[in-house]
């Protein structure tokens, strides 16, 4: 809940205005995560900026409770860390650019009130592919450029930690009748169950290898919900889990949630995909990177287990009613969503085939169901 009382007093001495009402409108965001209070944009007179309160008090269980541990991928803090500390600049030279920070506010409840600049250009959920592309370029040559400092709030071993706190359903991957829901049954391609099964299997080998790969300073939640458009620039928000990454990793998320929160239709992924994944090395050769590229494929293949859970969690809700979109704002069609993720799992099985077989011919043990 939004304290009138405090945002009215921040937002007069951060935009300047000392008269007239501020008003307030919340932005979509994870209402689940117990490190974020709250995110709105607000207005006094004709000027406006977006305010995020960080927290630890938020009644959150389970995998979105907030954690003090500052290597924890859902350190309530990292956030502010990253705008402090300007790292959220560091890929500014190459086209991605964070929202500017205007203030910092720590208030009595120990709160902390993010200021940031209100962005106002296109969202990434309504950008066209080649955009998307474009980003990805961007991407690479800031990877493959910016050097790879540490912090001692960096998230770290985020994948493992990630992946380890999402165990919804997982008992349903060799349950019959999960698999047999008409959701699942109908709408999830032949042999995904099978693959998905052996996914979950060489869970363990896909996170060492992740953990093995040349490292990049990663954002790790980007997706199109967390970036904008203004002017030239990619404008990337929500820093909340930055820090150490496998080199490609970013981009390995990236392209399936473009899918998977319907942005983009699945059946453009394997062409979307290959015209990213070119761009990403054409700006990792545009920043004179002398990676292997290998490593670079196996990256972005091999991070398909960040997906792990999303399989057991859609067996567990295939008999909820009603689905909601990111944010719970608005229901969405459940055939669409079954079908589109159904199409995007696949894709990430033939990732992780790819990731299986390219792994050996790098020097890393086999995985355990072979290749």
């Amino acid at each position: 809940m939004l304290d009138i009382a405090a945002t009215g007093a921040e937002a007069r001495e951060v935009l300047g205005h000392s008269a007239g009402s501020v008003g307030a409108a919340t932005l979509t965001h994870n209402a689940k995560n117990g490190v974020t209070a709250g995110v709105w944009v607000i207005t006094a007179g004709d000027r406006s900026a977006v305010l995020k309160v960080l927290t630890r008090s938020k009644d959150a269980t389970g995998r979105w409770a907030a954690s003090d541990d500052p290597r924890h991928w859902n350190y309530w803090l990292r956030e502010a860390h990253v705008y402090e500390s300007g790292l959220a600049q560091t890929w500014q030279p190459y086209g991605i650019r964070a929202p500017r920070l205007l203030a910092r506010v720590e208030r009595a409840d120990g709160d902390v009130a993010l200021w940031l600049e209100h962005v106002r250009g296109e969202p990434g959920t309504a950008w066209p592919l080649t955009r998307h592309i474009e980003h990805a370029r961007r991407l690479g040559a800031a990877q493959g450029a910016a050097s790879v400092p540490d912090q001692p709030w960096f998230s770290h071993r985020f994948l493992r930690q990630y992946v380890g706190n999402n165990t919804l359903g997982e008992e349903l991957l060799d349950d019959d009748e999960a698999w047999q829901q008409p959701l699942v049954r109908d709408h999830f391609p032949a042999g995904l169950r099978h693959d998905m099964v052996r996914l979950h299997h060489d869970r363990e080998w896909f996170l060492q290898i992740m953990e093995a790969l040349p490292r990049a300073f990663s954002h790790l939640d980007q997706w199109p919900a967390n970036v904008r458009s203004q002017g030239p620039d990619s404008v990337l928000f929500d820093w909340a889990f930055a820090g150490d990454g496998a080199l490609g990793e970013d981009l390995g998320n990236y392209l399936p949630d473009s899918v998977f929160d319907l942005f983009v239709p699945a059946d453009r992924l394997p062409g979307y995909a290959a015209r990213a994944y070119d761009a990403y090395l054409h700006g990792l050769r545009e920043s004179d990177s002398q990676v292997d590229e290998r490593l670079v494929r196996l990256g972005v293949c091999a991070s398909a287990v960040k997906y792990d859970w999303l399989t057991a969690l859609m067996l567990a809700r295939a008999s909820e009613e009603r689905q909601l979109d990111y944010g719970g704002e608005r229901a969405v069609s459940a055939e669409l969503r079954y079908r589109e993720r159904g199409l995007a799992l696949a894709f990430l099985a033939g990732w992780a085939a790819e990731a299986r077989a390219l792994a050996p011919q790098l020097g890393f043990p086999e995985a355990p169901s072979g290749r």
